[in-house]
């Protein structure tokens, strides 16, 4: 049996597969190098409409679908940053629950790609890349997948899986298992233990908060059923792409009228701006619904609900040449520079010679409060789950992209201020953990 493990994450993506090992002994199991030596590549994919002249560099590796060039990861949103006409399709993990993912999007020239499919052909390409690294076909697959896809509905969360595992099965896999994402990371930090401990494994990505208490140590390590291990998994759908939606909303978005009044008419208070359309530029897979002509006409239509036409006048820019998806890149690239430096500013010159929006550290921390608050109450609350106070805990390990926003691991630490921090492979960490497992399972 030829196996492997995929990490299919909301923004970062990674495959593992077997290393060969003495018969009679577990695989090993390594990363597929997926770009260079890059062993994670973004979850994006670029249609590309404008077939003219195409640089070969930029398309190496890339698919074709109705004569429509197709490209992934990095290369995929290299080429939307330079400005090729196209589609540029990220976050697609969080269609999976949602009545979107058998709905067909276009993506030029009136072709049309379901967003299922969109799916299958990224994992289709994950799947060549191992196959080309190991040099044998694959049949069977450990995926992961968050603690809860879709908050608080069961129904729809088991509906995501099962859209997820369809689209494994279409890519060719013959068995298909899950892992939680939070206990692969446990899976992971497994690996230096040196004694039995609880760890809560905290895995911030992209779309979800994951948290896990798990019982760890090396005489476990390599025991197939770890139920009994597992002491308590919770989650909520709040993560990275939010907190890039809130910092959009409370710097990029109001110079484009969000949050803004319209004129007082016959002494009646200024009533204000309709915002639905700024929620949409915010939401990565809901961007291009702004996009539509019927859309586009109303926005037109909306002039006088702004006591400013400069704002409207900059929001149709942005709709009519598309700026959405490079607003919100730039709203993800202010959190991670107020991250790393405490305040930044905003280039908005795309839309406006000379716009600019300042980002304070202290505009984050209003931003993204809300969120940070119900993350941190979702860790507790898994450990009280598990029947453990806070001080039971003897490990805090971080995971996920989101890991990376030192605002919201300095508030997890003082939550459980007597257990270790510990920080693995942001990007990785899943993936080598589902590589374990899938060793087990399957080797």
């Amino acid at each position: 049996m030829s196996f492997c493990a995929i990490d299919f994450g909301t923004s970062n993506s990674a495959i593992a597969i077997a290393r060969p090992a003495p018969e009679g002994q577990t695989p090993g199991m390594r990363l597929v190098p997926l770009e260079g030596e890059n062993l994670t590549m973004p979850t994006a994919v670029f249609y590309c409409t404008d077939t003219d002249d195409l640089p070969a560099q930029t398309w190496k590796g890339s698919t074709f679908d109705d004569n429509l060039p197709r490209t992934f990861g990095r290369a995929a949103v290299q080429a939307y940053v330079d400005g090729y006409e196209g589609r540029l399709m990220r976050s697609m993990k969080s269609i999976l629950g949602t009545a979107l993912v058998d709905q067909t999007t276009e993506v030029g020239h009136g072709f049309g790609v379901k967003y299922i499919d969109i799916i299958t052909g990224y994992l289709r390409h994950l799947h060549s890349l191992a196959v080309q690294t190991g040099g044998q076909g694959l049949d069977s697959v450990v995926m992961g997948r968050p603690v809860f896809f879709v908050d608080d509905d069961a129904e729809r969360d088991a509906a995501a899986q099962a859209s997820l595992e369809t689209a494994a099965r279409a890519v060719g896999f013959r068995n298909v298992a899950f892992q939680f994402e939070p206990i692969a990371a446990a899976f992971d930090y497994e690996q230096q233990a040196t004694k039995e401990e609880l760890v809560l494994v905290a895995d911030i990505g992209g779309g979800t908060s994951d948290f896990s208490v798990v019982r760890v140590g090396p005489k476990l390590a390599h025991k197939l059923d770890r139920r009994d291990d597992i002491l308590a998994n919770h989650g909520v759908h709040i993560a990275g792409t939010d907190f890039d939606r809130h910092v959009s909303l409370a710097s990029v978005m109001p110079p484009m009228g969000f949050g803004g009044f319209g004129p007082s008419i016959h002494g009646q208070p200024p009533r204000p701006v309709p915002s639905r359309v700024y929620f949409d530029l915010t939401t990565w897979h809901l961007i291009n619904t702004v996009y539509q002509p019927q859309r586009v006409a109303e926005l037109r239509n909306m002039l006088d609900f702004y006591g400013d036409p400069v704002q409207h006048q900059r929001l149709m820019k942005v709709v009519l040449d598309r700026f959405g998806h490079a607003l919100v890149g730039r709203a993800e690239a202010a959190k991670i520079a107020v991250a790393q430096g405490g305040s930044t500013d905003i280039d908005l010159s795309i839309i406006e010679k000379g716009l600019h929006s300042p980002l304070s550290a202290e505009q984050v921390i209003k931003a993204l409060g809300d969120d940070l608050n119900r993350i941190v109450a979702c860790a507790r609350d898994t450990v009280a789950q598990a029947g453990l106070a806070n001080g039971d805990i003897s490990a805090l390990y971080f995971t996920g992209g989101s890991t990376g926003l030192k605002l919201l691991t300095d508030q997890l630490e003082a939550a459980f201020p007597g257990a270790r921090a510990v920080r693995g492979d942001r990007l990785a960490s899943v993936a080598t953990g589902l590589g374990l497992h899938a060793g087990r399972l399957f080797g």
